[in-house]
């Protein structure tokens, strides 16, 4: 299922490229393995996958002890202080750095493994209390000025996540707001690449709107096992 999940996945992936103007090379796919266990990791690795992200502190670190295939790690959940050392020494990227208080940390940790951290800082486009993440542009300039000159931190991007709604101009309105900010801290000189965003439901507009990475669970692994 997940061989041909994927190969439905990477054709509507590359047909919106073709369509948009893109070129496939410039997305990366993260499948979203969240309460998969091991070895259907192993299966979406062998279909070709790369690239896996987690949400939970512990069980990412878990699973990474159990995964042997050589795949790319991605922490794409919300990140609490003191669950930052389970996921420092695997995580390629953490995309979930939405405080002061999580970059230090992360910073912390990295410099005692002397490991450079690639990060995103989490950006709610969406203005939802309920979701996390930075909104106030004034705070997501400071930590990224502490992360450009944090000895171990590399800011890469941002990421965000729309709400679950039918409304495709509230979702677009989410990456767009994203891509804009991104366009504006770089006129700053931060010289930020990635944009997270887009899963399932929305990858096609995340896709029209610029995203580099997307977050990808049911389409590629099926309905999650709660």
């Amino acid at each position: 299922m997940i061989r041909e999940n994927h190969e439905i996945l990477e054709e509507k992936i590359t047909r919106k490229c073709l369509e948009t103007g893109r070129t496939r090379e410039e997305i990366t796919l993260i499948a979203v393995s969240k309460t998969n266990p091991p070895e259907v990791v192993k299966e979406a690795f062998e279909s070709g996958l790369l690239h896996f992200g987690e949400n939970k502190a512990q069980e990412f670190r878990d699973k990474v002890e159990l995964v042997t295939d050589p795949v790319f790690w991605h922490f794409i959940g919300h990140l609490q202080s003191n669950k930052v050392k389970y996921v420092i020494g695997a995580a390629e990227y953490i995309h979930s750095v939405d405080s002061l208080k999580i970059a230090e940390e992360i910073n912390s940790r990295a410099g005692k493994i002397k490991k450079m951290q690639k990060i995103l800082l989490e950006i709610n486009t969406s203005n939802e209390d309920a979701k996390f993440g930075l909104h106030d542009e004034k705070e997501i300039i400071h930590i990224l000025e502490y992360c450009k000159n944090s000895e171990f931190l590399v800011p890469v991007g941002l990421m965000t996540m729309a709400p679950f709604v039918e409304d495709e101009k509230v979702i677009r309105n989410c990456f767009m707001n994203l891509r804009l900010l991104k366009e504006k801290l770089n006129e700053r000189g931060f010289g930020l690449k990635e944009l997270s965003m887009g899963m399932t439901n929305d990858f096609e507009i995340a896709i029209e709107e610029g995203a580099t990475m997307l977050r990808i669970g049911s389409a590629i692994f099926g309905n999650r096992i709660k």
